[in-house]
């Protein structure tokens, strides 16, 4: 069992082995585990949020820093009541303290991930206006952006099932659980990501911190006009 004064490379070591046993464990025993995976889903969330609206101006990446951690707390603190009760309703025996547990540590593994990413974003970014018009530049700079926080996220959500299937002692009601919550996350987490848009920012648009039509239309609107940009032009 982890040390109660367990420092931060062994809490990091913990976090990215993914080790269901040994991070059980560590939530068990380190009551500094919790602070620790906010601070790195927050701390690595912002660090890849930088580079989201640096190929628009500095401005709008520093925008993007502030507003991209808020898109990850907001979801996981809008889904914690939602995600306990499903976890008692599929049987998983998980009480609602280690429900918020699991899901934040989903978070800060996917902002580990995303923040090592960061490098190969800006290598894209410095070099994505030679490949075309600025429309066809901006579609290639979202789904881009898309992509490498679907991939951390289905990273994050294997190392989550792995953890509910040690918790509740099933693969079943683990899988059954983890998609119920990763719908509610999705949902909630868009749609909050669309209304604290822009992150990259439109070409020819302001830098702003928020749109004035920030309500109007929906992320899953978006990101299909972006791929059908891609496969026309």
């Amino acid at each position: 069992m982890q040390s109660m004064n367990a420092t931060v490379p062994t809490r990091l070591r913990t976090l990215l082995r993914g080790d269901p046993v040994a991070i059980a464990a560590q939530l068990d025993a380190d009551p500094q585990s919790l602070p620790f995976f906010l601070a790195v889903t927050v701390l690595g969330s912002a660090v890849y949020a930088s580079t989201l609206g640096w190929w628009r101006a500095p401005e709008q990446a520093a925008w993007a820093a502030i507003k991209f951690p808020l898109v990850m707390l907001l979801t996981a603190i809008g889904n914690a009541g939602l995600n306990g009760v499903l976890a008692q309703l599929l049987g998983t025996g998980l009480t609602f303290g280690r429900t918020c547990s699991a899901i934040l540590l989903s978070f800060a593994i996917a902002a580990t991930i995303l923040a090592a990413f960061s490098p190969l974003i800006l290598f894209l970014l410095l070099n994505v206006p030679t490949l075309g018009t600025s429309d066809s530049a901006y579609a290639v700079v979202l789904v881009s952006h898309v992509a490498a926080i679907a991939l951390a996220g289905v990273v994050a959500n294997y190392r989550l099932l792995r953890l509910i299937q040690h918790l509740c002692g099933s693969l079943g009601i683990a899988r059954r659980t983890l998609l119920a919550w990763l719908a509610g996350n999705l949902l909630l987490g868009s749609q909050v990501a669309w209304v604290l848009r822009p992150f990259v920012g439109t070409p020819g648009a302001p830098v702003t911190f928020l749109r004035n039509d920030a309500v109007r239309g929906n992320f899953f609107e978006a990101i299909a006009d972006s791929m059908r940009r891609l496969i026309v032009e």
